[in-house]
């Protein structure tokens, strides 16, 4: 009798383990600085009635729009349609200290077969591999699908240098190349870039 009793408590036991749940994993909060190209007088590259500041602000605004993970906490070097300096922006990132930084530019060339998105890593800065491993991550994500990606590109441009923390600037593609125009002016493209722009930050380690 005792050795059944014993044994009936042993599986209640064991029952009670199997149904208790695990603890939840606690995810890492991801901090990104998202760094709208141009503003204000400063319109960037123009071409007919297109101008890159104004996608660059439609594209982020999709951004927030779309960015429904708590884990991730969005910052902005501008949220209107204001002129920052470049030293500004940085000290702004700085003083955050995100685990990435974005610039979000569109591209131009004389020759108006040039297309496709670039991605810029500087390897004057101190967290070079780190960014050019997540401009690698973003090339993937847009490679595959339907959009044109170019190989990454190292350039010495004044956010990518100062910034004192993984920092990848975007260009979404030629305004003056047609067909790239025609996508970065199309709202469901822009949809797409944003929400493409969100999973890869979302994969960040």
């Amino acid at each position: 009798m005792k050795k059944l009793i014993k044994s009936f408590l042993i599986l209640i036991a064991f029952t009670s383990f199997a149904f208790i749940s695990p603890k939840n994993k606690v995810l890492k909060q991801i901090n990104v600085v998202i760094d709208a190209g141009h503003g204000g007088e400063d319109f960037g590259i123009t071409q007919d009635d297109l101008s890159e500041k104004q996608i660059v602000e439609q594209v982020i605004t999709k951004i927030k729009a779309f960015s429904k993970n708590k884990n991730i906490v969005f910052h902005f070097t501008r949220s209107t349609d204001k002129f920052i300096p470049l030293q500004d922006r940085t000290d702004f990132i700085n003083t955050i200290k995100p685990d990435l930084v974005l610039s979000i530019h569109v591209n131009a060339s004389k020759n108006n077969t040039t297309s496709g998105m670039e991605f810029y890593v500087s390897k004057e800065s101190t967290n070079y591999e780190k960014s050019n491993t997540i401009a690698e991550n973003f090339q993937t994500k847009f490679l595959n699908s339907n959009f044109k990606v170019a190989e990454i590109k190292n350039a010495n441009f004044f956010i990518l240098k100062n910034s004192e923390v993984p920092a990848v600037i975007m260009e979404l593609g030629y305004l003056t190349n047609e067909i790239d125009k025609k996508n970065l002016s199309n709202n469901n493209e822009q949809n797409q870039i944003a929400k493409k722009i969100i999973e890869c930050i979302a994969e960040l380690k």
